[in-house]
């Protein structure tokens, strides 16, 4: 992959966790969907990078319990329960057409479902915060990233 696309895909990367960083401070904004693409993009542009985040002690749990299991933690699925709730009453308070805040809310109370039924991650360990497999890839994806560097000369 030519360098700009690796600057490309680190700097959003970079970007997207920024977003991620900020939704920890800001109600109803997104902080595991921004820190999900950011491991994504960082991935393609800067292994190290994603590597960091999934081994960051705030962000990497619920990351690796997503990569590993298509897990979502007990405690997030609440809270994202909690603020999809406040997010429709607020729609259904503000907004004038009842066709559209209908579709709204009956589109967040589908994703506050499909949300409820994930499932949740099997083996927690205290000082990692998900089954140790779940970071193994990660780690793989970095080495094999450094051996076809290798071979490539760069």
């Amino acid at each position: 992959m030519p360098k700009l696309q690796h600057a490309m895909y680190a700097s959003l990367a970079g970007v997207s966790f920024g977003l991620g960083v900020v939704g920890l401070f800001v109600p109803l904004m997104p902080t595991t969907c921004f820190m999900l693409l950011a491991v994504w993009l960082a991935s393609k542009g800067s292994p190290r990078f994603a590597l960091w985040i999934r081994r960051h002690p705030r962000f990497g749990p619920p990351i690796r319990a997503w990569e590993g299991e298509r897990a979502i933690p007990r405690h997030a699925k609440r809270l994202a329960a909690g603020m999809l709730a406040v997010s429709a009453a607020i729609i259904v308070f503000t907004v004038d057409s009842l066709w559209l805040s209908g579709m709204l809310v009956v589109g967040l109370a589908l994703l506050a479902l499909w949300i409820v039924t994930r499932p949740e991650p099997r083996r927690l360990t205290p000082e990692r915060g998900v089954a140790p497999s779940a970071i193994e890839p990660a780690a793989d994806c970095l080495s094999t990233q450094r051996l076809s560097t290798e071979r490539v000369g760069r």
